[in-house]
């Protein structure tokens, strides 16, 4: 297989078979679109999503509501202004249905105006509408500004509004520029640039109609953490393929001879490497979160994809060229490979060798220390802080809270087929409850608003929101929803998933390396090594978080997206060496060819870890909280595993267990490797060059 992906002829075929077949489905299929639900993002179960399911019974069920609070900066608002406003409100579609509220202070006023767009798009228009007819020929002093459930949600859909788009320029302007830094060649890094470049833009093709065919929902970040992660592993695959191409043609004069060697070499490390993300990514499945389970579908099928091109096509591109691509440093058949030469990685591993046992000591140290910020953490972001920068609809909503009950902009929604008023006035009853109404009747199902007093994030809203759902737990069909229910329902949805979730990954990439390695302490020592590095990663980020940034809380969701993603990721890394130190071993023994693995693969993994890392950082060009923690714990979880745990921690674990590290499988070394096994010693270097044409 590998000498025909090699061969001059079939080499031309498959780069433009697969690029114009790649294209061609791209720009003649496209993207599969879906319609939004009203229950996408709320936990599969849970009171809320039932809530908003049987809400969409009423009448317009599937619109929502704004909040216009008109105030002064100063000082009440005189009679003049009261009737300004009322002229503002009273031009706006369906405003009179709820009268202008003034507050009992006198320095403020609200207008709740039903929106009834039908999709975030919809919605997204509307209340810039609201926002533009309600700012209009107001006097001077005083100020507008639109708030409640369907501003958050436009302030939200602006957040994403051309995101995919700025991700994916973000994502390969910062691989283009650290391939160039990497190959240090103006030619070289342009190829795995569009071979994975053009697998991005098929994995969102067949990731989105994957999704549809299988009615699995997706929402507008999907496809840009998609572009993220398929840029990320795709040039990490492309990296150590190069890098192992370079190697064998410092060993063959034919260069198609030295890349059929360097892909049979290379496919295996990087085929476990795929499975392995796509095993860990498809437990996403088990989410509560339907959006979550899109994430992993999708992101499963852009890695498929990534190592496909990576394996296929971009082999046949690279040989399609002389080795002038390499340019300046154009490899010569005869020169040293990089685990016979000294190069820094090599003086690495020896330094390792000479102080195993303290360098372990010192490293988990460093680790335990780094994890010590898991104690410290608190969860739960409230929907005021899901925003870098402050959106009108949170600055409303607290301009509101001085001057009205906290939960006035956004009341906690009991949907119920009883009778209304009975509803009603159980609510009312609530401890917490500041006044309770039906809002909106039809179709046999009624809605009923209360207003809680607490400040909405605060443990007092979702206590309320607890007592709520337990006093109307008697009337037929009757369920809580709203902001602070559907919080409560995510951050116990979130729990579970953690709870379920973690195990699952990290049993299942067990499994997979050891069918990997045939062994079974290599892969307890790997997989531990990347929890510790999770541990870690989390525990610094958070001192970030709120040091540097100012975070108020982690989000709910993080944890277990970084979970999933580093071990996947992290694991990535320790296959690279270990499949590398496993062919070493053969030739050398356990312990040397440890020390010539990290020397062979120690430059690669690095650039590859150092990009990845990188690569996850550029979430932060969008101004959501969730996305930002997100990036910054895999950005600083992606740089420790690649710099500490696989440079340090790893190899020197293996050379204190020496052949035990595989075990039950032994090596079985030449008998002067043995030798030199026995002996502890580590020799110069020396050219193995095992295969090649030079005598």
């Amino acid at each position: 297989m590998t000498d025909r992906i090699t061969r001059r002829w079939w080499a031309v075929a498959i780069v433009l078979l697969a690029l114009a077949g790649a294209l061609g489905v791209v720009g003649a299929v496209g993207e599969a679109t879906r319609t939004a639900a009203s229950t996408d993002a709320l936990p599969i179960g849970s009171d809320s999503a039932a809530a908003t399911a049987l809400r969409d019974r009423l009448p317009q069920g599937e619109g929502s509501s704004a909040v216009v609070v008109f105030s002064r900066e100063s000082g009440k608002l005189s009679p003049a202004d009261v009737s300004a406003i009322e002229a503002r409100v009273a031009a706006l579609p369906d405003a009179g249905r709820a009268p202008l509220q003034r507050s009992q202070d006198g320095t403020a006023a609200l207008a709740v105006v039903p929106v009834d767009g039908q999709d975030a798009s919809g919605t997204a228009r509307r209340v810039a509408d609201i926002r533009s007819a309600v700012k209009g020929d107001l006097p001077d002093g005083v100020s507008a500004q639109v708030t409640g459930p369907a501003a958050v949600q436009a302030d939200l859909a602006a957040v994403f509004e051309g995101a995919n788009t700025r991700l994916l320029i973000a994502t390969a302007s910062v691989v283009a520029l650290l391939l160039v830094l990497t190959y240090r060649s103006p030619v070289l890094w342009i190829l795995p640039l569009l071979v994975v470049g053009v697998a991005d833009r098929l994995a969102a093709v067949l990731a989105t109609h994957t999704l549809a065919a299988f009615s699995i929902t997706w929402d507008e970040s999907t496809i840009g953490i998609l572009s993220v992660l398929v840029f990320g592993a795709g040039t990490d695959y492309a990296l150590l393929l190069i890098s192992r191409y370079r190697d064998e043609l410092r060993r063959h004069s034919d260069r198609r001879e030295a890349m059929s060697v360097a892909l049979r070499r290379t496919a295996e490390a990087v085929l476990s490497s795929a499975v392995t993300v796509v095993i860990g990514l498809l437990t996403l499945l088990l989410s509560l979160f339907p959006a979550t389970r899109g994430l992993g579908l999708a992101c499963a099928v852009g890695v498929v994809v990534a190592a496909a091109f990576v394996l296929l096509v971009l082999p046949a591109v690279l040989v399609s060229f002389g080795r002038w691509v390499f340019w300046p440093r154009i490899p010569r058949e005869g020169e040293a490979a990089l685990a016979d030469g000294h190069s820094l990685w090599r003086r690495v591993g020896d330094r390792v060798a000479a102080h195993p046992k303290r360098i372990i000591g010192v490293t988990l140290v460093v680790l335990a220390v780094m994890a010590a910020g898991l104690a410290a953490i608190d969860t739960g972001l409230k929907s005021s802080d899901q925003f870098l920068k402050k959106p009108e609809a949170i600055a409303a909503s607290e301009r509101l809270a001085r001057s009205f009950p906290a939960g006035s902009a956004d009341p906690a929604v009991v949907v119920t087929t009883a009778d209304p008023s009975a509803v009603a006035s159980a609510v009312q009853r609530v401890p917490g409850i500041a006044g309770a109404r039906v809002a909106k009747e039809g179709s046999g199902v009624a809605e009923v608003d209360a207003v809680i007093d607490a400040a909405p994030g605060s443990e007092q809203a979702t206590d309320t929101v607890r007592a709520l759902r337990a006093a109307v737990a008697g009337y037929p069909q009757s369920h809580v929803a709203g902001t602070e229910a559907v919080a409560l329902d995510q951050a116990e949805a979130s729990a579970r998933d953690r709870l379920v979730i973690f195990p699952i990954v990290l049993a299942l990439v067990l499994l997979a390396l050891g069918l990997l390695l045939r062994s079974v302490v290599a892969p307890l020592v790997l997989v531990s090594t990347v929890v510790a590095t999770f541990l870690a990663s989390v525990g610094a980020s958070w001192w970030i978080f709120t040091k540097v940034f100012g975070f108020s809380a982690l989000d709910d969701s993080a944890p277990l997206f970084a979970f999933v993603f580093l071990v996947a990721l992290g694991v990535d890394y320790n296959i690279f060496l270990v499949t590398r130190a496993r062919e070493e071993s053969r030739t050398h023994g356990s312990r040397t060819g440890m020390l010539r693995g990290l020397a062979a693969t120690g430059g690669v993994i690095t650039s590859a870890g150092i990009l990845l890392a990188a690569v996850f950082a550029v979430l932060g060009v969008l101004p959501l909280v969730v996305l930002a923690q997100i990036g910054v714990i895999i950005c600083v979880g992606v740089l420790l595993d690649t710099l500490v745990v696989r440079t340090l921690l790893v190899p020197a674990i293996a050379v204190v267990l020496g052949d035990r590290f595989w075990w039950p499988r032994r090596p079985h070394p030449t008998p002067s490797a043995s030798r030199q096994e026995e002996s502890g010693a580590t020799t110069a270097p020396e050219l193995v060059g095992k295969g090649s044409t030079k005598p």
